[in-house]
């Protein structure tokens, strides 16, 4: 294949010319009893009694039509078994791995596991999750790396967690979702940053996941197309959170990688920061350097899902204010909005960028995937 291929209106498509990193792949479970097996008999008892309150309005099932249905994934993505889409390792492997050419995946699972307001419950369920990964996936297919679910409510038990898998080289990092119950940037949640510093694993935010409250600051949307766009709102006040109240000058080596938020708000967030940081840099204290370094040292950005402004240039600059090198690829398989690494970001890159984008990057941001392998 060649390093680029040309659309039908002449434009240069950023077909990568050698196996690429797909940091963002949901694996999911054939049936909800999935993790049953690597649960205790006494969360087993309980789930089957009283399910798991999860960290939202009580009122609703959660998932509201059609944003989870069905499965939140693109029609061709259901396996042959009728399993949902993501649960068939062999068909993933079909349709995505092989058929692309992935060196490896970041594994994502939105499974719930770290949704429970009980964190016994939550911390149980992560661990049963991670086991869960292995089995299924990374012990079957080594392309596969595995994120480390853990109750982030419970920064205690997210900690142990951390430290059972530390030094396994199926996991490639930690996962958190973008929206928690308190902003994570607070004291509670440090042990999390400093088990990851001290670990050498990087976190990924995931965009969504628990929350008791509305992800507007004027209540509920409306319409689909407002929760879909208002879910990288939390990706923003996270970034902001962990900036000003000082994870990144506590943990100097914590770096993150803010996943399925897009990107092109992060330029204007730093310019605005910045600004405010000069005049009301005395009220944070633990932020010492204006708000964009941190930016630029110690977060990433997945590309799905990529904003696509008309001129392609506009694009460019996007990637050139925020850094080539933040940069890291995503197809978000196999839900519907799934970007095809042969069709994806579409604008002028150097084959030095594009392999940044596609492969470099991502090598350098994960410690645990194997560079014996690098082409």
């Amino acid at each position: 294949m060649s390093a680029a291929v040309e659309a039908t209106d002449g434009a240069v498509q950023a077909a990568p010319a050698f196996e690429f990193i797909d940091c963002d792949i949901h694996p999911a479970l054939k049936h909800k009893k999935a993790l049953h097996p690597y649960l205790e008999q006494r969360w087993r008892d309980h789930l089957d009694s009283y399910g798991a309150l999860a960290h939202c309005v009580y009122a609703g099932r959660g998932g509201p039509y059609p944003r989870f249905t069905p499965e939140t994934a693109r029609r061709d993505a259901w396996p042959p078994t009728g399993h949902p889409p993501g649960s068939d390792l062999e068909f993933m492997q079909e349709q995505h791995l092989d058929a692309h050419g992935v060196k490896f995946g970041i594994l994502q699972p939105i499974v719930g596991a770290n949704n429970a307001r009980n964190t016994d419950l939550s911390a149980a369920l992560c661990t049963a999750t991670n086991d869960w990964q292995i089995d299924e996936f990374t012990s079957k297919d080594k392309r596969l790396k595995a994120s480390i679910h853990i109750c982030a409510e419970d920064a205690e038990l997210a900690v142990k967690e951390i430290e059972r898998r530390a030094g396994d080289r199926s996991f490639a990092q930690i996962q958190l979702g973008s929206r928690s119950v308190e902003p994570i940037g607070r004291k509670r949640y440090w042990p999390i940053f400093e088990a990851a510093e001290r670990t050498n694993i990087p976190i990924g935010f995931h965009v969504g996941g628990p929350s008791p409250y509305a992800p507007s600051p004027s209540g509920w949307p409306d319409y689909y197309i407002e929760d879909h766009h208002v879910l990288t709102h939390s990706a923003h006040a996270q970034v902001a959170s962990m900036i000003l109240e000082g994870v990144f000058e506590i943990f100097p080596k914590v770096r993150v990688v803010m996943i399925e938020a897009g990107f092109a708000w992060v330029p204007s967030l730093g310019w605005r920061l910045d600004n405010h940081w000069r005049k009301l840099r005395s009220e944070t204290p633990l932020c010492k350097s204006p708000p964009s370094d941190y930016l630029k040292r110690n977060v990433w950005f997945t590309t799905q899902p990529a904003e696509e402004p008309e001129q392609r240039d506009d694009l460019r600059l996007l990637f050139d204010l925020i850094g080539f090198d933040r940069m890291m690829f995503a197809t978000d398989y196999p839900h519907w909005d799934y970007d095809d690494p042969k069709r994806a970001i579409v604008m002028p890159m150097s084959e030095a960028e594009r392999r940044m984008l596609f492969h470099d990057n991502a090598m350098n941001f994960y410690a645990n995937l194997d560079r014996k392998t690098m082409p």
